[in-house]
């Protein structure tokens, strides 16, 4: 009886032909290459154009820090400090119906002076990232949905707030897939529990693998994985073991193909979580090790010190993750309370300690990433789910959400060093010029990545989704 190759690849050697074939075909491309690709013979596998950039870093800081404190100069502030002035605000709106509501102005606490060859203004709360200034692609005129953290966040994450969808990072590691097979594609450092939790990494109708593997909690200087130590070896139980998964991996994926049913199970999810903790217990215990850092190092990420130490080793392992071949890593600067960090609604002189907590470590990660030679093809994007009001809200020494003008800024990976696009209004509370929404800057993400947005899709449930929905548009002005 003749037999094709397929079939002999299946069960020849319990399938461990099939296994191995089907692991080439995964290695450095997605699940999505076979959909989505582009025609061109010169690009690899999943790309539907040359990318910028091969790599990301996600520097999240949960709750919203203020952009006419940080990085948005509004001297108008100072001038009408304490004035009674309507503004036409999202979130009143969400609260009462009304479209307008009177507001005293607020100066910002912190001095603003100009930097680097561009001459941007930049408030005292980021001198060291002021020193990396020239380098920054400054959105000032973002806008998004949701006038809450928790819609917000998951509408920053996932592109949608009343829906389960995947993140971002599933999106990124379903298209390209990782660069190391022993390594998840999508890890997330200190995920917080609340305003989205684990939907903010997730992969919701994407195959299970394609989620981020968490890694720590907030605020904490461990960043170990549980139960990654290498196992026994004297007795050969856990080559035995992983023996096994792959002898079932291989049958369900041959029962897969001759039965035409779908492979990305959660039964195969469950298979491939094992074979990637394989891989993991030979080559993530390198990585995590920060000692092997020279003390010039661990020194400039401010490790050792008690405000930036924890972030500070966060940033590193970004870093060292990043070398490794990790595709999407996002830091997250948060808690697990029901306050997110940088929600200052009573207290807006508390954005000064979570400032110094991660303004050397971020100085000093795109500086380490520079050296390196790894910030050309590295994209780095930090932000938050929303900004903040230029009015005083409560006591009168806090600010409210601001979904209607804040600023973003990237770095690397094909972005324009230097340029700042958009602007919010002369108090800095609405976007009023080139405006970005949040579907178009994730457009504009997964096109440096080569990825077009629009043929990015997953059919489930009787439509083709993908993470800008409908919508998004690429900012072309941002690349360089």
């Amino acid at each position: 009886m003749a037999i094709n190759r397929r079939a002999w690849l299946q069960h020849s050697a319990c399938g461990f032909g099939s296994l191995a074939f089907s692991a080439l075909l995964q290695g450095r491309s997605g699940l999505a290459r076979d959909r989505s690709a582009s025609s061109d013979p010169t690009l690899p596998m999943g790309l539907h154009h040359r990318p910028r950039a091969k790599r990301m870093i996600f520097l999240f800081m949960q709750g919203g820090p203020s952009q006419v404190d940080t990085f948005d100069y509004k001297p108008l502030l100072a001038q009408r400090h304490g004035e009674a002035i309507d503004f036409n605000d999202d979130r009143t709106r969400a609260r009462s119906g009304n479209t307008q509501s009177t507001q005293k102005v607020m100066q910002s606490p912190w001095n603003f002076q100009q930097y680097g060859q561009t001459g941007r203004w930049v408030s005292a709360l980021f001198p060291r990232v002021a020193t990396q200034i020239d380098s920054l692609c400054m959105i000032h005129s973002m806008h998004t949905e949701g006038v809450a953290h928790g819609p917000a966040t998951l509408f920053l994450h996932c592109g949608a707030m009343n829906v389960v969808r995947p993140s971002v990072g599933a999106w990124i590691q379903y298209g390209l897939g990782s660069e190391n097979e022993n390594l998840p594609g999508f890890v997330t450092i200190a995920p917080s529990a609340g305003n989205g939790g684990p939907r903010n990494y997730g992969a919701a109708f994407l195959p299970a693998q394609m989620q981020g593997t968490p890694i720590g909690r907030p605020g904490s200087e461990d960043l170990s994985i549980r139960n990654l130590a290498h196992a026994p070896k004297r007795d050969g139980a856990s080559r035995q073991h992983l023996e096994l998964i792959q002898r079932l991996s291989g049958a369900q994926r041959a029962f897969s193909a001759e039965t035409s049913r779908d492979p990305s199970t959660p039964y195969e999810a469950i298979l491939r979580s094992y074979e990637l903790a394989w891989g993991m217990q030979q080559e993530a215990p390198e990585v995590f090790d920060l000692r092997s850092e020279t003390q010039q190092t661990l020194e400039m990420y401010g490790i050792g010190a008690a405000q930036t130490s924890a972030f500070g080793r966060q940033c590193l392992l970004a870093r060292r993750l990043c070398e490794a071949g990790v595709r999407y890593i996002q830091v997250n600067y948060g808690d697990n309370s029901a306050n997110p960090a940088w929600d200052q609604h009573s207290d807006l002189p508390q954005h000064a300690a979570h400032a110094q907590r991660v303004d050397q470590p971020i100085a000093a990660l795109l500086a380490d990433l520079r050296q390196r030679g790894l910030l050309d093809d590295t994209l780095v994007w930090w932000g938050a789910e929303f900004g903040r009001t230029p009015y005083a809200q409560d006591n009168g020494t806090g600010r409210d959400h601001n979904p209607s003008g804040f600023t973003m800024w990237l770095c690397g990976g094909g972005v324009r060093a230097g340029l700042t696009y958009g602007a919010t209004d002369a108090f800095g509370h609405q976007a009023i010029e080139d405006k970005v929404h949040m579907h178009d800057l994730h457009a504009t993400i997964l096109h440096l990545l080569g990825i077009d947005h629009t043929r990015l899709t997953y059919p489930y449930a009787g439509r083709e989704f993908r993470l800008t929905d409908v919508h998004g548009r690429v900012i072309d002005a941002l690349l360089a």
